[in-house]
């Protein structure tokens, strides 16, 4: 078949099947599979594509049509104008973590007084670990439960020259950091869609193929951030920026989390909700106060 024929067919078929931006993931399929951008495969529309090819791709096609995410097809997803190797092991990244990140990067840089270290918390993939690592050439902790998750994302930073600057460690949060404040600048996507959330079902590529394990927030979707909110604090240096992705409708509920606790006084100086680019609530935003706090009792 001709490549204007495929992506017609192609197009058609994931149409049917219920694929948002079908024509786009036609396009993508067959370029992976030609080793073609979008503008080289326009030069060749009238072309033949060898059988080899051909069979490669509807096999990739019939993938897609089942929903699974183009991103583990072709096993690569682009952030901040890069590639990430990614993998039904972590999340797919996403427009909502490039937010936080040139929210966080924005702050960090205004900052006379830089000290500290940089933390990745539920790095996943590493997206955030690798762009810090890039953006500041400082060195960056990444913290993740998966050790497979891991394994990715040291990929990803030997992928983009920066595993040199990024440790790597696996734990429950904040479980292998001793409460000292050592850090200066935190970022985190962690899990948080609701126990409801996920019984009611989400969209067909996060649903069936994404890790539950960096999805699943607890009942309300708060159940890790309460306890980031109580780990945290004995973590930071006074002054630390905070930055961390929430779902939409948990902006109020975390505010009030980040405003109070159980110390006697509220250890950040300062919160906000940022909005994403759709107007809904994303970005948490703290920063630490003056004064470093002592790790709170259990």
């Amino acid at each position: 078949m001709l490549v204007r024929d495929l992506l017609h067919l192609a197009s058609s078929r994931l149409e049917r099947a219920g694929v948002e931006g079908a024509d786009t993931d036609a396009w993508m399929l067959l370029g992976h599979c030609l080793g073609k951008s979008r503008a080289a495969l326009y030069l060749v529309a009238d072309e033949e594509v060898e059988k080899e090819n051909e069979d490669r791709f509807f096999a990739l096609l019939a993938r897609r049509e089942l929903r699974e995410p183009l991103a583990y097809i072709v096993g690569e997803q682009e952030f901040w104008s890069l590639d990430f190797v990614v993998s039904p092991d972590v999340l797919i990244p996403r427009p909502e973590t490039e937010l936080l990140l040139e929210k966080g990067l924005s702050f960090y840089k205004k900052k006379k007084d830089t000290k500290g270290i940089l933390l990745d918390l539920c790095c996943g993939s590493g997206v955030i670990a690798v762009v810090l690592a890039r953006e500041l050439g400082r060195p960056v902790i990444a913290v993740d439960l998966s050790c497979e998750a891991l394994r990715l994302a040291q990929e990803n930073a030997i992928r983009h020259d920066v595993a040199h600057l990024i440790s790597f460690i696996r734990a429950d949060l904040f479980s292998a950091v001793l409460p000292r404040p050592v850090f200066s600048l935190v970022l985190s996507n962690p899990p948080y869609i609701s126990e409801e959330a996920l019984e009611q079902g989400l969209q067909p590529e996060v649903d069936w193929y994404e890790p539950r394990l960096a999805l699943d927030g607890g009942k309300k979707g708060l159940d890790i951030i309460r306890i980031i909110r109580r780990e945290l604090p004995s973590r930071l240096l006074p002054g630390a920026e905070f930055f961390m992705e929430i779902g939409a409708d948990q902006g109020n509920e975390v505010l009030s989390l980040f405003g109070s606790g159980e110390e006697q006084e509220n250890p950040f100086s300062f919160q906000e909700i940022i909005k994403d680019y759709a107007g809904h609530d994303r970005i948490l935003h703290a920063q630490m106060g003056n004064q470093s706090v002592k790790r709170p009792p259990h």
